[in-house]
């Protein structure tokens, strides 16, 4: 369904260095920067990036929205969570840990880039 998503970062470089971290426990390349500042980590799935806002003012987090990140167990979510508080997150919500819901039993972190974007590790069981 999605081909991209991208976020805004206020300082390109504490970002960059975050997403490396969060996006490295996952697997994912080191991204590269295109020759407008944008960073962009591409994988088969899909492509993230960040970039400062086209409108010049200050980035910020969504007023309710959180970009999701599909994890392959529940230590790559935990791996994931550790890299980001390490390089300049901060966690969120309740801790890392697996959740009961309508939607069924998954595994969930959350964290909030150095631009204050709420973002989710998600692990769903076979």
């Amino acid at each position: 369904m999605f081909s991209h998503v991208m976020v805004g970062a206020n300082d390109i470089a504490q970002s960059r260095a975050f997403y490396d971290a969060v996006l490295g426990a996952m697997g994912a390349p080191a991204g590269f920067e295109d020759d407008l500042g944008r960073v962009f980590w591409a994988t088969p799935t899909g492509v993230f990036a960040i970039s400062r806002p086209i409108n010049g003012e200050a980035a910020c987090g969504a007023n309710g929205g959180t970009v999701g990140f599909a994890m392959s167990s529940p230590e790559q979510a935990d791996a994931w969570h550790a890299a980001g508080v390490a390089s300049g997150g901060t966690t969120c919500e309740d801790a890392p840990g697996w959740r009961e819901s309508a939607m069924g039993r998954m595994y969930l972190a959350y964290l909030r880039d150095p631009a204050g974007n709420k973002l989710c590790a998600l692990h769903r069981p076979a």
